[in-house]
């Protein structure tokens, strides 16, 4: 299954499926998410995983699509992380405008992402990217660091827990459906005996040294996520549906990969990754995170990386975990 850009279109989206090298659009009528086709003619598909989930931008809001009863559980969960953002005030969420079993309709948080400030170098200056990144790095560290009252530590006690194992045994769910995928398939074989022995070597280093102590994660923590209101307003945050229980360094490192994949693709500028870069490690040190857990969890991030069907993504995430191992190796020496 796929999501594609619709033609002429800069970020509208549809969803597809290629089965035996044949290619097929997804109609709007997806028997899996009945809502679907009413909520898109409100406004603009923006994200798509057929069958699965669906956003809809509109005027003012974004509506989000579920499968029947899924939203339910999404709903709760937003209002369960307000609790924990109200108790740091670092962050703005989106509020909820409408909800059923199958929808829920979000108040927007006006500006840019940081992804957004990332890719526009024709009115965003260098230091207003870096003013916003060290921004952010501040409010993440007050986040984490914020006294939790009785009401706080219910709700973190109430989410589910991402530890290293949990990690690991879904890493590898997705690691062997990927290997069954391509099973039979002569022209694969160095690439999936290749990344068997990586997927071992990745997750037996993620489970190697001693954890870090569990805080409150995002789960899905990217630039597209994080919203620069004003100069005066405090960050925009969005999207919980992965929140969780988990060590500081996953939501550091899923951070750093999707920084790290942005300059790849050129769309942010090699000096601007390390200004971006630098205050992830920043919010991590005064974090008190482990390095060796935080290069432990970006393993494994390049190594879902690996899995995604794109052009040259196996390739690249491989040879980047080769050259992340040799250094490792070198450093013990």
């Amino acid at each position: 299954m796929l999501e594609v850009l619709s033609q002429g279109r800069t970020r509208a989206v549809r969803g597809a499926h290629l089965r035996h090298g044949c290619f097929e659009l997804v109609p709007l009528d997806d028997p899996k998410l009945p809502s679907l086709r009413a909520e898109a003619q409100q406004g603009e598909l923006i994200a798509y995983r057929p069958h699965r989930r669906a956003v809809v931008r509109a005027e003012g809001r974004h509506i989000k699509i579920f499968r029947p009863g899924r939203a339910i559980a999404s709903a709760e969960r937003c209002a369960r992380v307000d609790t924990l953002l109200d108790a740091a005030g670092t962050f703005i969420a989106p509020r909820i405008l409408r909800s059923s079993e199958d929808v829920i309709v979000f108040s927007t948080v006006p500006g840019p992402t940081l992804t957004e400030l990332g890719e526009d170098d024709s009115t965003t200056s260098d230091e207003s990217f870096a003013g916003a990144w060290e921004k952010w790095s501040r409010s993440w560290v007050a986040q984490l660091n914020a006294p939790h009252g009785s009401a706080a530590r219910s709700v973190l006690n109430s989410l589910p827990l991402r530890s290293a194992e949990v990690e690991t045994a879904d890493l590898w769910r997705c690691v062997n459906l990927w290997l069954r995928h391509f099973e039979g398939v002569p022209e694969m074989s160095v690439e999936c005996s290749a990344l068997r022995a990586v997927a071992d070597a990745v997750t037996k280093n993620l489970l190697r040294t001693a954890p870090d102590p569990l805080a409150w994660s995002h789960g899905d923590l990217h630039g597209k996520q994080i919203i620069a209101v004003d100069d005066r307003s405090p960050l925009g945050l969005l999207d919980f549906d992965e929140g969780a229980q988990a060590e500081a360094a996953l939501d550091l490192a899923t951070l750093d990969l999707s920084l790290d994949l942005d300059r790849r693709r050129n769309r942010m500028s090699s000096a601007r990754y390390q200004r971006a870069h630098s205050q992830v490690l920043v919010a991590a040190e005064e974090l008190h995170v482990n390095p060796d857990r935080f290069y432990a969890y970006t393993d494994t991030l390049w190594l879902r990386a690996a899995l995604v069907p794109r052009p040259g993504r196996l390739a690249t995430a491989t040879a980047v975990l080769d050259e992340r191992a040799k250094h490792y190796q070198s450093t013990e020496a």
